[in-house]
């Protein structure tokens, strides 16, 4: 059991150490070759994200990247590279102060979680998607000027877009659903949390063209703390594993009830020369090879047949009753069977 020491006897061994009576290392607790591992801690700056919930943000926000990629490549008809360059947590303070000022400050309202995030675009991203769209080459440009308004405008429709791509990425953990807030220039008039607050940032490798650039999408901690449970690899992969969900496969249905396919009643066929085709004109009789009063026509869906009818009238309507039910096996799936059954 460890001996509580009384002042006076703490002070007696402090004077004892001070003159030399007594070696300090025998009360170290530990030989002189054993040193304690020491983990260098900011209270300032602590650590709100395990290195798993990194991990998950990265993945996540890779998905985002290559979407964006596919997105702006078609909308501004030049070859766009978008990938994740690092995801970092630090404080808000340190993310303002490490962006330049003017530049395209995005605020996103991150419904239904609390709060909003920052998406931020470098100047010169900003300003060659804009040459694009007004129909220039997309060249590098030196511009240090706020944004205009039509320019303010143009660049909502890319955000707005661009936040798309973001919902489709968190669908695996959240139905996100962003929405633009207000774009600033100035990283000053974005103070979406106080400045010690630790965020998670995400920096987006960036390149229109012949222009590279950097494009940050900050998002605090206290906004995804409700599901920081869910930022993990295991709970990542099995959401993946669970796309075939009852509501993926209604929405797979609806689109397949939605597909039009050609459905005809063949009444019969007939081979004739080319000579006799040729010379066929209005009113002419074809005789066919089968009686249609008696004998079943063939219903074909697409090109293969699936039913058995027969020709009727419904009031002034000609009609057809449906009646057996043909199994067409496609020929590609006969040679399979037939293949298998040889071996």
């Amino acid at each position: 059991m460890t001996e509580i020491l009384s002042q006076d006897e703490i002070d007696a061994l402090l004077s004892a150490i001070s003159a030399g009576e007594v070696d300090a290392e025998d009360y170290g607790g530990s030989s002189v070759g054993e040193q304690k591992k020491v983990k260098i801690y900011d209270f300032r700056r602590p650590d709100k994200f395990s290195k798993d919930q990194i991990r998950t943000l990265q993945m996540m926000h890779e998905t985002f990247a290559r979407l964006t990629t596919t997105a702006l490549s078609a909308q501004l008809r030049a070859l766009v590279s978008v990938h994740v360059g690092s995801v970092d947590q630090l404080t808000y303070e340190e993310f303002i102060r490490s962006i330049p000022n003017p530049t395209t400050l995005a605020v996103i309202n991150m419904d239904p979680l609390k709060g909003s995030s920052v998406l931020e675009i470098d100047p010169s991203i900003t300003y060659t998607i804009i040459d694009r769209l007004f129909g220039g080459p997309g060249e590098p440009t030196k511009i240090t000027r706020e944004l205009s308004d039509i320019e303010m405008s143009v660049m909502e429709g890319i955000i707005v877009r661009i936040l798309g791509n973001l919902r489709e990425a968190w669908s695996t953990v959240i139905d996100l659903r962003p929405r633009l807030g207000t774009i600033e220039t100035n990283p000053q008039f974005a103070q979406i949390v106080p400045p010690n607050d630790m965020v998670v940032l995400i920096t987006l490798e960036t390149k229109v063209g012949d222009v590279e650039g950097m494009t940050n999408l900050c998002i605090p901690y206290i906004t995804i703390e409700p599901i920081i449970s869910k930022l993990s690899a295991q709970y990542w992969y099995s959401s993946i594993r669970r796309g075939e969900s009852d509501e993926n496969r209604a929405i797979i249905q609806d689109r397949l009830d939605q597909v039009e396919i050609p459905l005809r009643a063949e009444v019969g066929d007939v081979e004739l020369p080319l000579a006799e085709v040729l010379s066929l004109k209005v009113g002419d009789v074809v005789k066919l090879g089968q009686t249609t009063t008696r004998s079943d026509m063939t219903i074909k869906v697409g090109d293969r047949k699936k039913f058995r009818c027969r020709p009727g009238k419904s009031g002034n309507r000609i009609c057809i009753q449906i009646g057996d039910y043909i199994e067409d096996i496609p020929d590609e799936l006969l040679g399979t069977t037939r293949s298998e059954e040889e071996v």
